[in-house]
């Protein structure tokens, strides 16, 4: 397998978020020969056309950067009211209307974690619609909802749920093939 490089973005910006937990846990998951650096959401202004059109902030600049150098991206996030939280959906926005698109053609898998029991279904639903419609290339299946993740983490971070860990495996190892044909296509 030709060498993948990673970026993921946790779509929380809480310090014991369990969504990065997650992004943590698949990173040390991984099949060899991925790599991951990890995007930071902390300072992304809401998106504004305005500010834009003016200068395009440095956290933006930095997020683009880092989604182009990137062969992948893997996405976790919340549900905040039954949809992706704002940040990200700014996030999404701001690259969007970056020239050249830096999702375009992108593959990305995603997953949620919440400590509802449908863990972040609706939030993966947004999710998914926003980059289709950028043309990024969301990986299907496998799906991961993490359901009561408060129960699924322990309190140094760490996944204490086999089933979740086994998904998280398969879906890396999805994302590395889904990445390679996409590769082989251009």
């Amino acid at each position: 397998m030709k060498a993948i490089k990673v970026l993921t973005i946790s779509g929380s910006l809480r310090k014991a978020s369990f969504n990065s937990m997650a992004l943590r846990t698949a990173e040390a998951l991984a099949p060899e020969g991925m790599s991951f650096t990890h995007a930071d959401l902390h300072g992304l202004p809401h998106y504004d056309q305005d500010l834009r059109d003016v200068e395009i902030p440095a956290a933006v600049q930095t997020l683009d950067a880092q989604v182009r150098a990137a062969d992948a991206i893997l996405i976790a996030t919340p549900e905040y009211n039954y949809s992706i939280p704002g940040v990200l959906k700014d996030a999404i926005d701001w690259l969007s209307r970056m020239p050249d698109q830096p999702l375009n053609g992108k593959p990305v898998a995603i997953m949620s974690a919440s400590m509802g029991v449908m863990g972040g279904v609706r939030a993966q639903y947004h999710l998914r619609q926003s980059l289709i419609f950028i043309n990024a290339h969301v990986l299907n299946r496998p799906e991961i909802m993490i359901g009561s993740a408060h129960e699924r983490f322990d309190t140094d971070g760490k996944l204490t749920d086999a089933m979740t860990e086994k998904f998280m495996r398969e879906q890396l190892v999805a994302l590395a093939e889904w990445t390679n044909r996409l590769r082989a296509d251009h």
